[in-house]
């Protein structure tokens, strides 16, 4: 459980509220909650998996041949 406490009493709600929004996105709580609001099949699973390492791969060769050249 995520919780966030005020760092002194002049400390707006604003930026208490920032503050939390931020850690719950880093958490990565609402990413995983959605993931398992629809049934996935494994196979599925496996191959966006496969896809993302695939996009990552290819991402590092981009920016070594940017770097090179």
């Amino acid at each position: 459980m995520i919780e966030v406490t005020k760092k002194d009493q002049k400390e707006s709600t604003d930026s208490l509220l920032r503050r939390f929004t931020r850690k719950v996105q880093q958490s990565g709580v609402i990413a995983t909650a959605k993931q398992g609001q629809y049934f996935e099949k494994p196979i599925s699973k496996r191959e966006r998996r496969r896809k993302a390492i695939v996009r990552k791969s290819r991402r590092i060769e981009k920016f070594k041949k940017i770097r090179l050249s």
